[in-house]
């Protein structure tokens, strides 16, 4: 049995992120404690709520057919066996780092996964007022109480490319595979977000070179799939999911 990812079903999850949105942001707008998991990375009130949120109304008013997998469900050691079939990823909030900074770049981020690969993604990001989706029925951006409109990846322009970085998490590889280009423009981006500005042909190449976990990356390896563009291991085979340990290789966001 498979979803059948339909414009509704869409909408559904992109509300849904919306929802976990709002929670959040009752918690962004307050003096909010910061807490270590195990691992050392941080985590605040807003994670588990939206998590909650999103796992009960998944089960509740979408499909219960499918394990969730959600990062502090993960955390706290409830790791459902996926069994190679279809599931869902849930990060309630990508780029705690840059929430607990107010910068206003973090995402919910919403994936289900099928054949090992995303089926569909919704990435909301709430500070901003910008949603982005991608499905069988093509790829969106709804930003601050726009009309929804269909995005695609571009080609490069041939005096060089458009590279956007993490903001929190550079590395020395990055540097080094970036020697490989043209450079015409870098920018740099939390969260999710990365995903986006290549999906809507804002840039051309987002190279990530270090640790991610599939939470982190499918709902906006959805929208770039579907917006035109690919992701891809640093050897080129397409980033796929169900991964013991659920743990990403350095991966390559490419547009069109």
């Amino acid at each position: 049995m498979t979803l059948n990812i339909t414009a509704d079903v869409m909408e559904q999850l992109t509300g849904l992120a919306k929802r976990a949105g709002v929670e959040i942001m009752k918690i962004y707008n307050t003096d909010f404690d910061v807490e270590a998991k195990a691992d050392a990375s941080p985590v605040t009130e807003a994670d588990g709520l939206a998590e909650a949120l999103i796992t009960r109304t998944i089960l509740e008013e979408i499909s219960d057919a499918y394990p969730i997998v959600g990062e502090e469900a993960f955390s706290a050691g409830d790791i459902p066996d996926v069994e190679g079939g279809p599931f869902w990823l849930v990060d309630p909030l990508d780029g705690t780092k840059e929430f607990i900074k107010r910068n206003d770049e973090f995402t919910v981020n919403i994936a289900l996964i099928e054949n090992n690969r995303p089926a569909l993604g919704v990435v909301h990001a709430p500070a901003i007022d910008a949603t982005y989706w991608g499905s069988v029925n093509g790829a969106f951006a709804e930003t601050r109480g726009s009309q929804a409109r269909t995005i695609a990846c571009r080609a490069a322009a041939g005096d060089g490319v458009v590279v956007v970085a993490s903001r929190s998490h550079r590395t020395p590889e990055v540097d080094q595979y970036l020697a490989n280009f043209q450079v015409k423009k870098e920018a740099s981006a939390g969260s999710s977000l990365k995903f986006c500005l290549v999906a809507e042909g804002r840039a051309d190449l987002y190279p990530r070179m270090g640790p991610t976990m599939e939470w982190d990356t499918a709902a906006g390896h959805a929208v770039v799939r579907f917006a035109g563009g690919t992701v891809t291991t640093v050897e080129g085979d397409e980033l796929t999911y169900g991964k013991g340990g659920f743990k990403n290789p350095f991966f390559i966001v490419k547009g069109a």
